[in-house]
């Protein structure tokens, strides 16, 4: 990689991200780098994905190369991919209308700015496109994707007994937050975003707990993320509020690795990405060099191994016919929650609940990544189907909403 296309992408004065993306860049060349068809491309920094300060070539090269923002561990695929043949019927145009509005599949890649997208029915491709120049072997960006994997490492750990139990304490696996706000709060807690800890979540405010918690890991200071999230006040008591939080989902990544004893992209790799056969190695950003994986953000896989992790949960996370997770949890932990003041949630255990009347009805949910990422399972209609976007803010401006296309693709292969 030419050091100098990383000087061309960084803004002034951000020697420290600088140094930082270098010391990435040298990790991961030292770990093949050079076979990974993207490895040469200039790319911007982390703060420019959050700020949506970047235009679409370098935004695209960027989210297939975030490895090259932070450390990684990596996440070792298997030597038996998981078969998906290619279905002798393929998905037709699909047309669908929003308000008087008409559109397309072609309009719905186009404007929400979709640089892949696989469709999975009954476990074979009926769908598949590569755009901006993405191909079979590009690692993207999962974002809040993540999110939904670290919650079923969670459950994996349950389900192991490393974890006891939805109402475990949190400070018995995570004891830098002893006397914090999170004293109190369980993992059912944290899982539901309920914590009642104090958070802004919101990505373009410089001063917001969300850029806090980014600021850390630039930083790249061991344990920083925990003395952040162990600083914050109480907003309300444990289990009666809800709040968006990717600080949260750190917490639960941090309660996993108290819990497991190991990195969670080995204990990813051991219990989900070899035994159920994903194709390619991915990566996973890491809080210090060689520390705590990035909880709710920072994986990086291929099109084809998110749509059989899709697959996985879907089928109720078994491998070789036996279930990796509690009996019951893939229900739970996409049904919408309960506060304990008896308030629904539109949100399961870190899996988004369906918005859109077709998904409702199906039971679908999704696994949401700003920017355009998405794993969206209709278990009523076995499909799955996974998008990769290069959209260039971080928040809520597709013109399309993703769901009403997931609906319109869903009946078009009925």
């Amino acid at each position: 990689m030419h050091s100098s296309a990383i000087f061309r992408a960084t803004a002034p004065g951000r020697s420290l991200l600088l140094s930082l993306g270098l010391l990435a860049a040298a990790i991961t060349s030292g770990a093949g780098a050079e076979d990974y068809p993207h490895a040469q491309e200039p790319i911007g920094t982390v703060e420019q994905i959050y700020d949506g300060a970047m235009l679409p070539d370098l935004a695209v090269s960027t989210y297939r190369n975030i490895d090259r923002l932070f450390p990684t561990h990596r996440i070792k695929a298997g030597d038996h991919p998981y078969a998906l043949p290619k279905s002798d019927k393929q998905l037709p145009n699909v047309r669908f209308t929003v308000g008087d509005k008409k559109y397309d599949l072609y309009d719905f890649v186009a404007l929400d700015s979709i640089t892949a997208m696989l469709v999975l029915k009954d476990g074979k491709i009926v769908f598949e496109t590569y755009q901006r120049g993405n191909t079979e072997k590009t690692r993207w960006m999962s974002m809040s994707i993540a999110k939904s994997i670290t919650s079923t490492l969670a459950a994996a750990a349950i389900k192991d007994g490393l974890i006891k139990g939805l109402d475990a304490q949190v400070v018995d696996y995570v004891p830098e937050l002893k006397g914090s706000a999170y004293e109190g709060v369980t993992v059912r807690d944290v899982l539901m975003m309920s914590s009642g800890v104090k958070w802004n979540e919101t990505y373009t405010d410089p001063a917001s707990d969300r850029r806090a918690l980014l600021k850390a890991q630039i930083s790249q200071k061991p344990r920083s993320a925990m003395a952040l999230m162990a600083s914050l006040p109480r907003a309300a008591e444990p289990g009666t509020a809800n709040t968006y939080s990717t600080g949260e989902t750190q917490v639960l990544g941090e309660i996993v690795r108290g819990a497991v004893k190991m990195p969670l992209a080995d204990y990813l790799s051991q219990k989900i990405w070899q035994p159920f056969g994903m194709e390619s190695d991915a990566r996973w950003w890491l809080d210090s060099p060689d520390g705590v994986e990035i909880g709710g953000s920072g994986i990086s896989a291929t099109l084809r191994d998110y749509g059989r992790f899709g697959l996985f949960f879907m089928n109720g996370g078994k491998i070789n016919g036996t279930s990796i997770l509690p009996e019951g949890w893939v229900k739970e932990a996409t049904l919408p929650t309960k506060l304990k003041g008896g308030k629904s949630l539109d949100y399961g255990y870190m899996w988004w609940t369906a918005w859109t009347e077709p998904s409702m009805k199906d039971g679908a949910y999704s696994a949401v990544g700003i920017q355009g990422q998405n794993i969206y399972i209709n278990p009523a209609n076995n499909v799955v189907i996974v998008t990769f976007g290069a959209q260039p803010k971080p928040v809520d401006k597709e013109p399309i909403d993703p769901m009403v296309f997931f609906d319109a693709v869903v009946a078009a292969l009925k």
